[in-house]
């Protein structure tokens, strides 16, 4: 069984204006003192399942095995929709089961799920409108001093799973994707696999209006100022600007198609 390690790193979409964050980090460790929380971000757009599923994927790999991992992005919050905690070969996760989680189920590892029901577990008086504080942290709290996750609830056999946005594939071997993601540098994060794209000096890269006619191996690859695209460190295929913002400087929004087509052979 995989060990807890007193680390807990939280995804939420509370952000950093309202003291719900660190309110929730009080509460975390009110259960346990000890923890050792780390922020993958609370910056998740508010109520976006898809972009918060995805940050967290992109950030699982590079945590010790027996990280608790937090994450609150619950638009069904105070519904009957449940609460999940997963135990993989390497990692706990609790989550609300509204997709958040569905990354696990396709990527296998999974060794139990729970629902989370115990309430001696969770805070007094429970609010309807602030389970991270309530139920998320506490739990997180006991579950990273080691308290076994079957204490929390009863097994259950799935989880939810969020539809999932891929590239397609033409016969002809051009790929179509979208921007899925924008981050605070400009960089528009795509979800095409690096490992999908043709070489590097058979390509043409568009994305509403503008063309790239390669791809680089890091931003300094171009001028000041140019367009250009990489694999990103998310190992997805992202389109920057050197020294600026491909967000402004190309005018392009999130969900924005972009296609990779070959130019020769």
């Amino acid at each position: 069984m995989t060990k807890p390690t007193g680390i807990v790193a939280l995804l939420t979409d509370y952000g950093l204006q309202d003291p719900y964050a660190g309110v929730m980090k009080g509460a975390l460790l009110s259960a346990n003192p000890e923890a050792r929380i780390v922020d993958i971000t609370h910056d998740i757009p508010p109520q976006d399942i898809r972009e918060g599923s995805r940050v967290l994927s992109a950030a699982r790999p590079y945590f010790p095995t027996g990280t608790v991992f937090v994450a609150v992005v619950d638009p069904g919050v105070g519904s009957s929709r449940a609460i999940l905690g997963v135990e993989t070969d390497r990692h706990f996760f609790l989550a609300p089961d509204n997709g958040l989680l569905g990354f696990l189920d396709r990527d296998g590892g999974i060794r139990r799920i729970v629902q989370v029901r115990e309430p001696k577990y969770f805070l007094k008086p429970l609010s309807r409108t602030f389970h991270g504080r309530d139920i998320f942290a506490p739990v997180a709290g006991h579950l990273s001093r080691g308290v076994d996750l079957a204490r929390f609830g009863p097994s259950v056999n799935r989880l939810t799973t969020a539809e999932s946005v891929a590239p397609r594939k033409a016969a002809n071997g051009d790929l179509q994707g979208e921007v899925v993601s924008i981050d605070r540098f400009g960089n528009l994060i795509t979800n095409i696999p690096g490992e999908l794209l043709p070489d590097a000096r058979d390509i043409r890269i568009t994305v509403g209006r503008r063309n790239v006619h390669a791809l680089s191996r890091s931003y300094a690859d171009t001028k000041k100022g140019d367009l250009l695209a990489l694999v990103g460190s998310t190992g997805h295929l992202e389109i920057s600007v050197n020294h600026g913002s491909a967000h402004k400087t190309a005018r392009i929004q999130r969900g924005a198609r972009v296609l990779v087509t070959r130019t020769r052979g």
